[in-house]
């Protein structure tokens, strides 16, 4: 599989497109990676977790178009998960040639070790995990979930830096000055205005069709990248339900924001 160079582009962005097509989008638009939904948030949501001609399909094609895989998403470990359920996910992305899981968590008795199975078994295929928090979820700050890692004893996990996530649940560029560079492995990049929405409904709508171009809100993102590791992989993860450009054109204005952004650092 290739190497993954450049910016990435998280599978949220354009959730309405086949692996195969968001592949295309992505080399048309100049990133040089993705991530793709090989496992739903909730029982019944969509996923694109392909059956074996699908993934011989999206190998050649993601080949063809030197477009690599980073990590899949999103996972959710709440009570009622079972990391089994999770193998086809994890040995599709495996083949592939993927590095990570995105993960998030709710406050549990046996949380710990659900999710040190989860890295367990994404450690048997060469697989590492990230964790982000979220304000409505019981891990719901950066702390939490450092804390969860440390309790589940996993060598193979890292805090995941959503820049939207980070700062609505109470994360400071301090904060990621202070956390250990082995722990973060990965960045999901977008914008947002300071002032964080007051209700759980609007935190959510917010998060999954809310989010700005680098440049068009006021998160201190060139300062939050500038305290990360050089060799941090950036994504970008922006669905936005108010933007009506076609895909290409919505795709090339993300990366060169991005780009932008980058140039700060």
């Amino acid at each position: 599989m290739n190497a993954l160079n450049g910016i990435g582009l998280g599978h949220f962005t354009f959730l309405d497109l086949s692996p195969v097509d968001l592949v295309r989008l992505a080399r048309q638009a100049g990133f040089g990676f993705v991530g793709l939904r090989f496992h739903p948030v909730a029982t019944g949501q969509l996923n694109w977790l392909p059956d074996a001609a699908g993934l011989r399909e999206l190998a050649s094609v993601m080949e063809g178009e030197g477009i690599g895989l980073y990590d899949i998403e999103t996972v959710v470990i709440d009570a009622g998960f079972d990391p089994e359920a999770l193998i086809p996910a994890l040995d599709a992305a495996a083949q592939l040639g993927a590095q990570r899981v995105n993960t998030c968590a709710d406050v549990f008795p046996a949380l710990a070790e659900r999710f040190a199975r989860v890295c367990a078994l994404a450690g048997e295929r060469g697989l590492s995990v990230d964790i982000e928090c979220m304000k409505w979820r019981g891990v719901n700050r950066p702390g939490a979930c450092l804390g969860l890692i440390k309790a589940s004893g996993a060598t193979n996990a890292g805090y995941l830096v959503d820049t939207l996530h980070h700062a609505r649940c109470g994360g400071t560029t301090d904060d990621l000055r202070q956390i250990a560079p082995r722990l973060l492995r990965s960045v999901q990049i977008c914008d947002a205005p300071l002032p964080a929405p007051e209700t759980t409904d609007a935190l959510l709508a917010e998060a999954r069709g809310g989010r700005l171009l680098p440049g068009e809100g006021a998160l201190p993102l060139a300062e939050s990248l500038r305290a990360l590791p050089d060799d941090a992989l950036i994504s970008v993860e922006l669905p936005n339900a108010s933007d009506e450009r076609d895909p290409l054109t919505r795709a090339r204005a993300i990366h060169a924001a991005t780009a932008a952004l980058l140039k700060e650092v």
